[in-house]
Formats: structure tokens, sequence, C-alpha cells
């Protein structure tokens, strides 16, 4: 995978199903891990860290229900966007979905065309510049779309790297992100990389951020990683 790719967890018993819905999330760009049953679902989630689930909510032993209701009551996984796919389309059922903390209910047959809006619509919150985004961050402008940087009005030079970098952390200000995690999310989950190569990066995405002037926005946190702000 690419590391600029967002990854989607797609649950569905229905292999028929399931099959047209990896070649449609995958041919719109998206990374995707499929799983048929919910334990298996659970355990993704932890192994992959998922961007978004798509999660069917009839299936055996371990409803969707019953997984996205686990999901969002644990901290690591609750803000993690659930679309919650049914045959169930009474008000009552859609009311309990979105109750249980799914963050959309699409009603089975859906519009493929629909369904995609609507994860994409879910990923402009969680990986805002994998969906071609404008982010700022004080006097950062970042447009994933054209690749540009800007700082208080100066354009700023940034290697592919450094710009995946800067896009992790201006995605979620504040948070503080592990050598792991970054390699993971900016280098990609199957490549070997020392984590010593973050923070050979992190110093020339400090250097790019400061060459007009202005302070570091970038936050090392002894022990644990980095973060911006």
């Amino acid at each position: 995978m690419s590391a600029d790719q967002p990854r989607v967890l797609l649950v569905e018993d229905e292999a028929a199903q399931r099959e047209v819905l990896v070649y449609n999330l995958e041919a719109e760009g998206f990374y995707v891990i499929s799983a048929d049953n919910g334990e298996d679902a659970l355990m993704l989630v932890d192994e992959e860290a998922p961007d978004l689930i798509v999660l069917d909510w009839m299936m055996p032993n371990l409803s969707g229900i019953e997984v996205c209701r686990r999901l969002k009551l644990r901290t690591e996984t609750r803000k993690i966007p659930v679309i919650m796919l049914s045959a169930r389309s009474e008000e009552v059922d859609r009311v309990r979905g979105l109750e249980t903390g799914a963050d959309d209910y699409v009603v089975k047959p859906y519009s493929l065309v629909e369904l995609m809006a609507r994860v994409r619509t879910q990923l402009r919150r969680t990986r805002p510049a994998a969906v071609g985004q404008r982010l700022e961050f004080d006097d950062i402008v970042l447009d994933a779309e054209t690749h540009r940087v800007m700082r208080d009005g100066q354009e700023l030079k940034l290697g592919p790297t450094e710009f995946r970098l800067l896009s992790t952390f201006m995605e979620k200000p504040g948070r503080v992100w592990s050598r792991e995690q970054l390699l993971d999310r900016v280098w990609g989950r199957d490549i070997y990389v020392d984590t010593r190569t973050v923070d050979v990066h992190i110093g020339r995405l400090r250097k790019a951020l400061t060459r007009f002037g202005g302070g570091d926005p970038l936050r090392t946190v002894r022990g644990a990683g980095y973060a911006l702000g």
C-alpha cells in the first residue's frame, strides 16, 4: 500500500457482496482490509488501525451492531468512523444503529456511487489530506490537492516524505505520534525503515518550516514522539 492511501476495513459476511465492495473501494484509491465476521473485524482493527470501517449489521455470531458498540466503548477506537450497512430499513433500526455509535447508516440495496460518496465524506474527518482537503494550522496552509505548503504567505519547498509528515501532523494537531506510528502512517506498513530515519526527516521538516522565520511548530515529547503545537 501507498502511505497516502486511507485504510478502509470492510466487514461483510456475503462473499459476492464483499468482492464487489472491495473492488469499488480499491478503484476509489483506498487500501482495503476485509473480514467476513465480527470477531476477525475486532482483531483487524487493532492490527491495522483503519481510518474508516464499513460494517454489515447482519452477521452470524457477533453482529455488526455489537462490533460497533464495542469499538465505540474503547478510547483508542471510538473515533474511527463506522458506516453501518443493513437491510433493515425501518426508522427504529436506523435510530438503533446510530445510537450504538455508527456515524452513518446505509440501507441495502444501496447505490455504490452514493456509498463511495459517504465513505469520502467520513474520511474528510479522519484523513482530510488523503482526500485532497486544504489544511490550516496557525500560519501554515497545506493544500493536499496541489501539494503546496505556505507559511505566512511564503511557499515552502518540502520533499514528499516531509509533506506526508506535515499532513499527518496537521490532520490531528496536538496529537503525540510515536516514531513507530509515524513510520506506519508515512512510510507504509510493508517498508522496513529504522526509527532514526524519522528523526532525520523531522529535522528536515523543521528546517523547511522555519526557513523564512517563525517559531518551530513541532514539539518533541520526550520518550513519546512528536506533535504539532
